[in-house]
């Protein structure tokens, strides 16, 4: 594996709701037949490798509260390295409230690259009608990336970038935005990890954002979950497959369990799967113990190569 001095690109890409459950198939369809980089269940011992040149671990995403884990608070403590859940006195779910804005509006990663003079993008498309509003105005609507690039004062990809193979969509297809009557390409996992992959090389730090495995893991229907996690592994091999991993550092992370476990409705207490690919990887790895790591371990690898 690379040393932490070669990096040149950081690839994060965020999934949510995705944790590190037990080896039951009847519950826990990451350890359905037919998945390899999502396989990993609570029986195994971490951190442990992982084809090719990566490592699979765990982080805590609990954050010394009580409660079960939840999407602002997470993903604000990924995302910016503050314990927001602290911060509140409690989890809160769905979009960061007043703040939470406050700290991600100076802390979070895509600024604080940006700042440090990095180049740095946040590569999920957006759509219509976001271009036609005042982001400020309807930001208690916007989730932690969202609201990280908004303060990063980044651009937010769109429909044209998505036919340019500059971004994807959240579905990693584009089959949704087909649904609502765009005209978008539909890519296949595979072209769509290519896109990525290939973005994320233009780059210091790039992001990516895939949440169907919440909205999955909400619905406890085995026959939804699965598919999802395909699309998803698949989206992740073409990736790997693309980048320069002498060079490039794959992150993958989430902010709370959630479809690992279908026996339960909600959120669960389970380790955040994290899995690391490429360069300066076992060091990486070697800093990271719970969400909070995350954002400072990056700064400083990128900063230090």
């Amino acid at each position: 594996m690379s040393r932490v001095a070669d990096l040149q690109h950081i690839l994060l890409v965020f999934v949510d709701g995705l944790g590190i459950g037990r080896h039951d198939p009847e519950s826990n369809p990451c350890c359905r037949p037919g998945l390899r980089l999502l396989h990993q269940c609570e029986e195994t011992p971490f951190p442990h490798p992982l084809a090719p040149a990566g490592l699979a671990l765990g982080l805590d995403a609990n954050l010394g509260v009580a409660g079960l884990p939840q999407s602002a608070t997470g993903q604000t403590a990924l995302l910016t390295g503050i314990n927001g859940a602290r911060l509140l006195g409690r989890h809160l779910n769905a979009f960061p409230n007043k703040a939470l804005r406050e700290v991600i509006a100076v802390h979070n990663i895509l600024k604080r690259f940006t700042d440090a003079g990095f180049r740095a993008a946040f590569l999920n498309t957006f759509r219509p009608p976001f271009f036609d509003l005042d982001p400020f105005a309807i930001i208690s609507h916007l989730s932690v990336t969202s609201v990280s690039n908004l303060y990063a004062g980044l651009k937010f990809f769109d429909l044209d970038d998505l036919r340019a193979g500059r971004s994807v969509n959240q579905d990693i297809t584009g089959a949704s935005l087909r649904d609502h009557g765009f005209d978008v390409p539909l890519y296949s996992p595979q072209e769509a990890g290519e896109i990525i992959g290939r973005a994320s090389q233009h780059y210091d730090f790039s992001l990516f954002e895939y949440f169907q495995t919440d909205v999955a893991g909400h619905s406890r229907d085995f026959s939804r979950a699965l598919p999802v996690l395909i699309r998803l592994e698949d989206f992740l091999a073409s990736i790997l497959a693309t980048v320069d991993l002498t060079t490039t550092l794959v992150l993958v992370t989430s902010d709370h369990g959630n479809i690992e476990d279908l026996a339960v409705k909600g959120h669960t207490r389970n380790p955040a799967m994290t899995l690391l690919f490429g360069c300066g990887c076992s060091e990486i790895a070697a800093q990271l113990h719970t969400l909070t790591d995350v954002t400072p371990v990056l700064l400083a690898a990128r900063a230090g190569a």
